[in-house]
């Protein structure tokens, strides 16, 4: 792994962001260069990490990533100013949410064709789905692109912290996580229970919907699981460094 950059604070977040962007061009889950992943990186939640304007996923780059402060309103007339959608949605969330470390927002395909049906809760009919039981919300007044006003209504959506999770109607997905490794494993998790309920309803049978008492258990075993998601983004990087990819520079 690549020495930190002199003049760079926070190098091992940086490295663990910089592979989950990487690894999300591997699973197809990015869109051009929109969508973006950002991580608190002091106690109150207000400054953060962000991937810059205009970079696609695939050039992410630990040493890349912006340090913002949610309460700089300087912060759009830098000169490496952040995309302001970008802006809008994770800084609202920063600002106000201290509990919001890590977000993680796409426009997957799965996760998408969730958030277009009239109804897009997440029914608990397997293993994955249960991950998201009773933990996610959906956003059913989308009001256009994230900018400012739009964000700040996101993150009123996300003050509950057992919140992980927000379906964000006729738009995408945005996930919470405590650190990088527990957000990025759910991001990949909510896009297969997507695609899994997805597929159930186009068999047009009837869905084995588990009780509530079982949604609620699986979804506390996956919580309390013993560093799953830290071995997930482990393993990531481990292939990354195998293959030479110089998102750890």
């Amino acid at each position: 792994m690549t020495a930190p950059t002199p003049n760079l604070t926070h190098w091992a977040e940086r490295v663990d962001m910089a592979a989950a962007f990487r690894w999300t061009v591997r699973l197809n889950l990015h869109e051009a260069v929109s969508n973006h992943f950002s991580l608190a990186v002091n106690d109150a939640g207000t400054r953060f990490l962000i991937n810059p304007n205009g970079r696609h996923f695939a050039r992410i780059t630990a040493s890349s990533l912006l340090e913002l402060d949610a309460n700089d309103p300087s912060t759009m007339d830098r000169p490496d100013a952040p995309d302001p959608t970008a802006w809008g949605l994770h800084g609202s969330i920063h600002r106000t949410l201290p509990h919001a470390r890590c977000l993680m927002h796409v426009h997957s395909v799965q996760a998408t064709v969730l958030a277009s049906l009239a109804d897009s809760r997440l029914p608990a009919i397997d293993q994955n789905t249960a991950m998201f039981h009773g933990r996610h919300v959906v956003d059913d007044h989308y009001g256009g692109m994230a900018f400012g006003d739009e964000g700040a209504r996101c993150a009123a959506m996300l003050a509950n912290p057992k919140v992980t999770t927000m379906v964000m109607g006729n738009h995408g997905v945005l996930v919470i996580g405590r650190t990088v490794a527990e957000a990025f494993n759910r991001l990949v998790f909510f896009e297969r229970a997507a695609e899994t309920y997805i597929r159930a309803l186009q068999t047009g049978r009837p869905l084995r919907v588990l009780s509530e008492a079982v949604a609620e258990k699986t979804a506390q075993e996956w919580e309390s699981y013993p560093g799953y998601a830290e071995a997930h983004l482990r393993e990531v990087k481990a292939l990354l460094d195998e293959e030479g990819a110089s998102y750890a520079s």
